[in-house]
């Protein structure tokens, strides 16, 4: 008799009324939405405030987002950590600096990895504050709202990921 391999992997619909259940209880306790990409701006706003705290206190933005730690930053803080428990209680953590994947495209070159990395995330971060937020807030957020702008954002942030992923690695496998 074969014995079936158990999937270490959430049922996607469980973890969606899950995540479902988190936003309803944020928005309960806090009144605040989920998203992402604000706590990462902050981030540079404190990273600067301690080199040019003058100039910081000058920009617009940061008058109205304040450059500190945050409900939201501690929230991207929590998501990091909840995902390395899911997937070690999942049996599936694994410490990979680079993915196979990733390095059978850009070979053993850590600069030219780090250069691809650095460019792919500032180019990620600019659609994100241009669409006024991340896919996490306007998938979840936007979603749970019925916001047609955070749906036809949501289309447009994975039409554009699967069209790079397509160009990067020609679509390879997950290896």
């Amino acid at each position: 008799m074969q014995s079936e391999k158990k999937n270490p992997y959430w049922n996607p619909y469980v973890a969606g009324m899950l995540a479902g259940c988190v936003l309803i209880g944020s928005v309960a306790v806090s009144g605040k939405f989920f998203g992402t990409s604000t706590t990462f701006v902050r981030s540079v706003g404190m990273i600067e405030k301690s080199i040019s705290p003058d100039h910081v206190a000058n920009l617009d933005y940061f008058k109205k987002e304040k450059p500190m730690v945050d409900w939201q930053w501690m929230f991207v803080i929590g998501i990091f950590f909840g995902a390395s428990l899911a997937a070690k209680m999942s049996g599936t953590y694994a410490l990979q600096l680079i993915p196979d994947m990733w390095q059978r495209r850009f070979g053993q070159s850590i600069i030219k990895r780090a250069i691809v990395a650095f460019v792919g995330g500032t180019i990620a971060m600019i659609g994100a504050r241009l669409a006024d937020g991340c896919p996490s807030g306007h998938g979840l957020s936007g979603g749970a709202q019925l916001s047609v702008g955070s749906l036809i954002a949501l289309v447009c942030f994975f039409t554009g990921g699967i069209i790079m992923t397509r160009i990067l690695f020609g679509g390879g496998t997950r290896s």
